[in-house]
Parts: structure tokens; C-alpha cells; sequence
């Protein structure tokens, strides 16, 4: 990574475009997913303590899919905050359906 990114709107199309394999993808869907429902029963069934699982459900799956698919160095390592709210926004977008758009404008060939 050599460029510096000074805001979000300049970060999120280079963030597409080092997850531009779908399996990478769908390797942080399942790990985002795992976070939403983990934090979701923890809260609604007061496990508080399940909440120290979340960091692990998430980037398990977001650094497999990067050390053996993607093969490049997680964002998370220099933009550890835009690159939560990266991984947020892209699985939103994949279950709105608004994703390919997204993809199409980075230069992502999906």
C-alpha cells in the first residue's frame, strides 16, 4: 500500500478493490454475519462476555480470506477504523443489493 488515504471516499474504492475476489468476500460476509448475530444474542440474552468473541469472529475469516485467497495485507493493519466501517458498509451492500454497483465503479471485474 503506497498511497496514503486522507479521507474515507478516497479509502473505500481501493478497500473494494483489495477484495476483489468473491470468495474473499464471501469470507467476510460469513465473519461480519458471525459479529452481527454474536453481538445480537449477547445483547438481547445479557451474555456480555460473548462480546470478547467478536474481534475474533470477524477478523478470523476477513484475514483467511486475505493471507490465502487474496494473498495482500489486510487494511486493517494501517486503517484499522475505515476498514471496520469498509467491511460494514460492503455487506450491507451485498444484502441490499447494492454492491455490484460499487464494485463496478473501484474497477472491481466481478
Amino acid at each position: 500500500m503506497s498511497q496514503a488515504y486522507t479521507t474515507f471516499a478516497e479509502f473505500w474504492p481501493f478497500y473494494l478493490r483489495e477484495h476483489s475476489k468473491p470468495a474473499t468476500r464471501a469470507l467476510h460476509y460469513i465473519g461480519t454475519s458471525l459479529v452481527v448475530a454474536i453481538a445480537g444474542y449477547a445483547v438481547l440474552m445479557g451474555h456480555w462476555a460473548l462480546l470478547f468473541a467478536l474481534p475474533v469472529a470477524g477478523y478470523f475469516f476477513a484475514w483467511l480470506a486475505h493471507f490465502t485467497i487474496e494473498k495482500n495485507r489486510p487494511a486493517t493493519f494501517t486503517y484499522p477504523l475505515w476498514s471496520l466501517i469498509a467491511d460494514f458498509r460492503m455487506w450491507w451492500l451485498w444484502l441490499s443489493g447494492g454492491l455490484k454497483a460499487e464494485l463496478d465503479r473501484a474497477g472491481v471485474d466481478n
